[in-house]
């Protein structure tokens, strides 16, 4: 069995339709009308224990509903998924503890406290050993090099920062799947040079299957040996980054932003 297995998985929202005009005020407040979004259509794919994975699409594209229904923050309106093995949606607590998760735009650091207190109080939580918490934290803090800001307030963190604090975070408890929605967005170079370099090293010294979603193609090429395309919530590519390459790339100095370019012109 894969570590993860989504099967015919489909989302679907339902969004008021307001009329315009003061005669439908009424009828906007009592018998609104309404339309079916299909944020994810029928969407199936697995994943193998230790595999770097990335989602490409743009806005709207059904990544993030994606990662979600993994997470077990939603649930599906229809199909299957699996993430080792049970369900995340209905054993979320079970998948809580298989699982690291960042959300670029949603912080999980308290605002109030320096990152170390934040650390403190994930310990707590997640009930992580104490041998294991005091090896993770020297080591993230060295590896992501935030020895000048370990006991600063978050409060007065930059962005770069603050997201590198979020993914050492994500990984305390030593989850054997990490999920990272958009976590170099709006980061300088460096930052995003150092949180990919961190990523890729903790695939290779404890193998996190590692799933990304991202507009900078850069982290895809530097993480990624894998790629999935999702386009209006369907998948339009599933395959390694090498054959991502032969299949779009038009010549050989073409890079990968305008391969996805060319894919979306072409299917959407």
């Amino acid at each position: 069995m894969s570590l993860i297995e989504l099967s015919h998985v489909s989302k679907d929202y339902k969004v008021t339709m307001t009329r315009p005009g003061p005669g439908n005020v009424l009828r906007n407040l009592f018998r609104p009308d309404t339309k079916t979004v299909h944020a994810v259509k029928d969407v199936s794919f697995s994943v193998e224990a230790g595999e770097l994975v990335g989602f490409i699409g743009e806005n709207g594209a059904g990544k993030s509903t994606t990662l979600k229904m993994m997470s077990g923050i939603l649930y599906p309106t229809s199909g299957d998924i699996l993430v080792s093995g049970i369900c995340p949606y209905r054993q979320r607590e079970k998948n809580a503890q298989n699982i690291g998760v960042v959300f670029g735009q949603r912080s999980r650091l308290n605002w109030d406290l320096p990152m170390a207190d934040s650390f403190d109080l994930y310990r707590e939580i997640y009930r992580i050993d104490s041998r294991i918490f005091r090896k993770n934290v020297a080591l993230f803090v060295e590896m992501l090099h935030m020895q000048d800001f370990y006991d600063t307030p978050v409060r007065q963190l930059s962005l770069g920062q603050r997201m590198k604090a979020e993914v050492a975070l994500a990984l305390l408890h030593e989850p054997p799947i990490l999920y990272l929605d958009e976590p170099t967005i709006g980061l300088d170079v460096m930052a995003k040079q150092q949180i990919r370099e961190f990523i890729v090293e903790r695939n290779r010294r404890e193998a996190t299957t590692t799933i990304l979603t991202s507009h900078d193609m850069k982290d895809l090429a530097y993480i990624c040996r894998r790629i999935i395309v999702l386009a209006k919530g369907s998948v339009l590519f599933d395959g390694s980054m090498e054959a991502f390459r032969q299949t779009y790339a038009k010549d050989d100095a073409m890079d990968m932003e305008d391969m996805v370019r060319d894919i979306y012109e072409e299917n959407v």
